[in-house]
């Protein structure tokens, strides 16, 4: 199996399973009673947990200030997102089914950035961006709406 074969089934296809996972449990969590402040907590214990198991089972240890600056970026706007689909869930009673194709719309926002601040505008294949970017949305649109 090549490097990169490798590395879509690590990088995207598991990473696939755990978000559609967590996505899955936040519904329970949310309906069976927390706060927003109790639910992000729990969560944020739960991915220093498993931070400092990367940290022990992988030999890497590095880290700048800038790194750490981008990763409180991350961290914080994964939170925002997942105290707002607590809220959806808890508050409003929307079904998981239906928020997760709009906020996994968040591919658009990724590809868009990617595109123009990192250049990968040279890289890619605007075509099957375009088609794939259309059916995103219309996906999104059309279980939104069902």
């Amino acid at each position: 199996m090549s490097p990169q074969t490798l590395g879509l089934i690590i990088g995207g296809l598991f990473p696939a399973i755990f978000f559609g996972l967590s996505a899955v449990f936040s519904r329970p969590a949310t309906q069976i009673g927390i706060s927003t402040g109790f639910y992000l907590t729990i969560n944020g214990l739960a991915i220093a947990t498993v931070g400092l198991l990367f940290c022990l089972a992988l030999p890497e240890r590095a880290l700048s200030f800038r790194s750490g600056f981008f990763t409180v970026l991350v961290g914080s706007c994964w939170a925002l997102a997942a105290g707002m689909v607590a809220i959806a869930l808890t508050n409003y009673g929307t079904p998981i089914a239906r928020l997760v194709p709009l906020y996994n719309m968040n591919t658009l926002v990724a590809v868009i950035i990617g595109l123009f601040v990192f250049s990968e505008w040279q890289d890619v294949n605007s075509i099957k961006l375009l088609i794939g970017a259309l059916l995103i949305v219309v996906g999104g649109s059309l279980v939104a709406t069902s």
